[in-house]
C-alpha cells in the first residue's frame, strides 16, 4: 500500500460542515492531497479542536461559496425534515454535496489505482457482513481496506494497488450523497422501516438504498436478499433493468455453523460475503475458510459471560424492533433487557417473539410504552429504569425462572443514557463481569 499524492487535488476547494467521526478526518486528507479546505461545526469544541490542528473554519453561511463540493456530515441533513442552512446554500448556488465515500473514489481513480470498491447496504445486518467480507478477502491475501459507516471514514482509508478492494459500509445517509462512485460488487441486505425523518417514506428509503447499484455494469454484481417482499421486489426490478448481473440470496431456514454468526439473519450476512466474495474471484475454498476463520463482531450477538448456567448476550448494536428480532429469534427462553429511545412501532412487531420471554427488564426514556405493550400480551416485566439495575435483577429472574440466556438487545437508540450503543453495550459487559463469579468470555473474571 502507498500513500495519495500530497498534490492530488492541488487547485481544489472544498467546504467541510460535521467535523466528527466523518468531517475531521475528510479535511485532514484532502489537506493532505493539496487540496484547500474550509471547516465550520456549529459544536464550538468541535470547531476549537480543528483550529488546534491549524485548519480554517468559517460560518459557511457568510462569503464565498466558491468551493467544488460541500462534504457534508452524514448526520446533517441537506433536504428532510429540513436543509440544514449550510446544504441550503449549497443547493441554491449548484455546488455538489458529497460524502467522503465518493471523494476517497474520486482520490483512487485519479491517483491511477483500478482497485476494486464493494458496498454493503441495507437495514441491518450491514457492518457484520463488511467486517466478514474484509476479513474473508485479508485471509486470502487481498489488499483490503474496509470503513465507511463502519471503523474508519472512507477518506481515513489508504491507496490501494490495483488488485486491492474497498470494503464501504454505506448508511442510506452516505448513499444519497453519491455522484460517480461505481461497485463492483454491492448488496441490498433487507429493508424495513427506518429513517423515515430523512427519506420521507417507505419508498423514499427504498430508492435511496437503491443507489447502491447506481452505474454498475455488465461486468458488476448486484448481490440482494430476498427475505423480505420489498427486497425481492428489488430484486425483481434490477434483473428486468440491468445490466449487472443480479445473485439473490436468503438466510431463511439455513444456518452458519459458525458460533460467531448465529442466527437466520447472520446466515443471509454471510451469503452476502460468500457471493460478493465470489464476484470478485475469491475460490469457494478460500471463502469458506475466511468465514470458519471470522472473529465477529462487538455488540452484536457477542457472548460476553457465564454465571451459574445463565449466558449474557450483548446485543447493544440492535437500535430498532428489526435487530432486536433477529437476535429473539436465536434463543428459545429469555430474560430480554431493553429500552431507551425507540423508533416508530415501538415492539409491536416483535411480538410473535413473546412467547419466547420469560421476562424483561426495561431501562431508558421509552420503557413505560415499552411495557404497554407487554403488559397487553401478558409479559411479565419490571421497570429496572436503568441499566446498572437491569443486569442483577436480570440475572437473578434467570435463575429463577430457568432461563439460560440474558439477552441485551434493546430495540432503540441508546442516546437517552448513553454516548451511543458501544457505551450501553460496554457497561452491559462491565456489569456482567461485576457479577458475583461470573466469567467473562469463557475465562474466569
Amino acid at each position: 500500500m502507498t500513500g495519495f499524492s500530497a498534490n492530488l487535488f492541488l487547485g481544489a476547494r472544498y467546504a467541510i460542515l460535521g467535523l466528527g467521526k466523518n468531517g475531521l478526518p475528510a479535511a485532514r486528507a484532502l489537506r493532505a492531497m493539496g487540496a484547500e479546505v474550509v471547516l465550520w461545526d456549529d459544536g464550538e469544541a468541535a470547531r476549537a479542536a480543528a483550529a488546534a490542528e491549524g485548519f480554517t473554519l468559517r460560518d459557511l453561511t457568510t462569503g464565498d461559496f466558491a468551493f467544488d463540493a460541500l462534504i457534508l456530515s452524514p448526520g446533517i441533513p441537506h433536504s428532510l425534515p429540513k436543509a440544514h442552512p449550510v446544504a441550503a446554500r449549497a443547493l441554491a448556488e449548484n455546488v455538489p454535496i458529497l460524502s467522503d465515500a465518493e471523494l476517497l473514489y474520486q482520490a483512487v481513480r485519479k491517483a491511477g489505482s483500478r482497485a476494486r470498491f464493494a458496498g454493503i447496504t441495507g437495514t441491518n445486518g450491514k457492518s457484520t457482513t463488511t467486517a466478514l467480507l474484509a476479513h474473508i478477502l485479508r485471509e486470502s491475501g487481498v489488499p483490503t481496506a474496509a470503513g465507511g459507516n463502519l471503523g474508519p471514514a472512507a477518506l481515513a482509508l489508504p491507496l490501494l494497488p490495483d488488485d486491492g478492494v474497498y470494503v464501504l459500509e454505506m448508511s442510506s445517509y452516505m448513499l444519497e450523497r453519491i455522484a460517480s462512485l461505481r461497485f463492483s460488487t454491492a448488496v441490498m441486505l433487507n429493508l424495513s422501516p427506518d429513517h423515515f425523518d430523512r427519506h420521507g417514506n417507505m419508498d423514499g428509503y427504498a430508492a435511496v438504498k437503491r443507489a447502491v447499484f447506481a452505474r454498475q455494469t455488465v461486468d458488476d454484481v448486484a448481490v440482494v436478499g430476498v427475505d423480505d417482499a420489498l427486497s425481492a421486489a428489488m430484486a425483481d426490478s434490477l434483473e428486468s433493468q440491468g445490466p449487472m448481473r443480479v445473485v439473490r440470496i436468503s438466510g431463511s431456514g439455513r444456518a452458519t455453523g459458525v458460533a460467531t454468526l448465529p442466527g437466520e439473519h447472520n446466515a443471509q450476512n454471510a451469503e452476502a460475503a460468500r457471493a460478493m466474495a465470489r464476484a470478485l474471484g475469491l475460490s469457494d475454498a478460500a471463502v469458506e475458510h475466511g468465514i470458519r476463520s471470522y472473529p465477529g463482531l462487538p455488540h452484536r450477538q457477542a457472548r460476553v459471560g457465564e454465571r451459574d448456567g445463565v449466558f449474557f448476550i450483548n446485543d447493544s448494536k440492535a437500535t430498532n424492533a428489526d435487530a432486536a428480532a433477529r437476535a429473539l429469534g436465536c434463543y428459545d427462553r429469555i430474560v430480554w433487557i431493553a429500552g431507551g429511545i425507540a423508533k416508530a412501532g415501538g415492539i409491536a412487531p416483535l411480538v410473535p417473539f413473546f412467547p419466547r420471554i420469560a421476562h424483561v427488564e426495561l431501562i431508558g426514556r421509552d420503557a413505560p410504552a415499552f411495557a404497554d405493550t407487554l403488559a397487553a400480551h401478558g409479559v411479565p416485566h419490571h421497570m429496572a429504569g436503568t441499566l446498572d439495575a437491569a443486569v442483577p435483577a436480570a440475572f437473578e429472574r434467570a435463575k429463577a425462572l430457568g432461563a439460560r440466556v440474558v439477552l441485551l438487545s434493546p430495540a432503540t437508540a441508546s442516546w437517552d443514557q448513553f454516548s451511543g450503543f458501544e457505551a450501553r453495550g460496554d457497561r452491559f459487559a462491565e456489569l456482567v463481569a461485576e457479577l458475583p463469579g461470573a466469567t467473562a468470555n469463557g475465562r474466569a473474571a
